[in-house]
């Protein structure tokens, strides 16, 4: 059997091949946000890098990543010989000045200052006894002057004990002290080879492994909170100006696929990076995801502002922010209010009744 189909004109073919559907819609009226994107990371609160502020070999690590550490526990030690020598060193010239080590010393100079005394007593008696003797025409005059020079020599080494006496005090305090000093200050460098935390915590990266060198400019460690956790937000420049502290936060994470979670600014650093040409801010959760990590990636949409029941258009139906095209083609300029990333506010120009047409459709 021989089927015949209908003849249908290749003109006509064209027509209804070329022809395209018409996307239409028309405003409804529904609540709008106006809000301003950031992206960022999660950081725990109070998150810092670990340092050393000399250099050296890390002789042994104290705690493992994950451990939670208090403050000033222990988390290097940094091997040094010559800061160990250092303070033994120190220690020797303590132990050698100490004041009381030295008691012997002064004990002698108290010794030769109290003889120097006792003869200066006997040599006044005598020249005194001498005095009254030549007053009785008694003795000769000579006996009189050496008996005199006599008293004044005790009087001058007795005062020469007492200065040396006083100065060797006076030295050995000196002295000793001095190398209490010195200790101290070869045991406080030495307690920059014992690194430890600066707050309670948890261990969240070991940067350096034992046996490694290390100098201040490497991290060792990345220390914070363990339980609270903050959103550091990169905000462009052009948005910074409505941003405030305390502004609803809408952060969705790729760690937690088709959820959001609510959180508040707390704080905006007031300067701009140069490179990137954002602003620093900082937010926290509302309710935070039950399980939290730092350096996880993030999105943010920052709450500007809230209408409600107003009339919006899908903003890929608006032409340079001021026009629509109605279904019949004609072109109607329109004033637009907040806008989101999908639609925006229509103030004037069409109402719910009017059906638009997407531009170039």
């Amino acid at each position: 059997m021989r089927i015949i189909f209908p003849f249908i004109p290749v003109f006509l073919l064209i027509s209804i091949s070329c022809k395209k559907k018409i996307e239409t819609t028309h405003p409804q009226r529904e609540n709008i946000t106006e809000s301003v994107y950031a992206s960022g990371i999660v950081k725990s609160k109070d998150q810092y890098q670990v340092f050393a502020t000399i250099n050296g070999i890390i002789q042994k690590i104290y705690v493992q990543e994950g451990d939670t550490v208090k403050k000033g526990a222990p988390l290097f030690s940094i091997l040094n010989e010559t800061s160990k020598l250092v303070r033994e060193n120190a220690q020797l010239a303590a132990q050698l000045a100490d004041y009381n080590a030295n008691a012997g010393r002064l004990n002698e100079l108290s010794q030769l200052m109290e003889l120097a005394h006792n003869k200066m007593i006997n040599d006044s008696l005598l020249w005194v006894r001498q005095s009254n003797l030549w007053e009785q025409n008694i003795g000769s005059k000579t006996e009189l002057e050496k008996a005199e020079l006599n008293f004044e020599n005790s009087k001058t080494n007795y005062t020469s004990a007492r200065i040396r006496y006083s100065d060797e005090k006076r030295r050995l305090n000196i002295q000793s002290k001095q190398a209490q000093k010195n200790l101290q200050i070869s045991q406080s460098n030495e307690t920059d080879y014992m690194i430890k935390s600066t707050m309670d915590g948890r261990v969240y990266s070991l940067l350096k492994e034992q046996g490694e060198l290390v100098t201040p400019q490497l991290p060792l460690a990345v220390i914070g909170d363990a339980q609270h956790f903050i959103l550091e937000l990169q905000i462009d420049e052009y948005d910074i100006t409505r941003v405030v502290q305390g502004q609803q936060v809408f952060i969705t994470m790729d760690s937690y696929k088709d959820e959001v979670f609510e959180g508040r600014i707390v704080r905006i650093y007031p300067i701009m990076n140069e490179r990137s040409k954002t602003f620093t801010a900082e937010a926290e959760f509302v309710k935070a995801p039950p399980s939290i990590f730092p350096n996880l990636s993030l999105e943010a949409n920052i709450l500007i502002r809230l209408k409600e029941n107003v009339l919006t258009l899908p903003r890929n139906f608006i032409v340079a922010d001021h026009f629509v095209i109605r279904e019949d083609g004609d072109t109607v300029e329109v004033k637009l209010g907040i806008k989101d990333f999908e639609k925006a506010e229509i103030l004037e120009g069409i109402n719910e009744n009017d059906v638009v047409k997407r531009p170039g459709k």
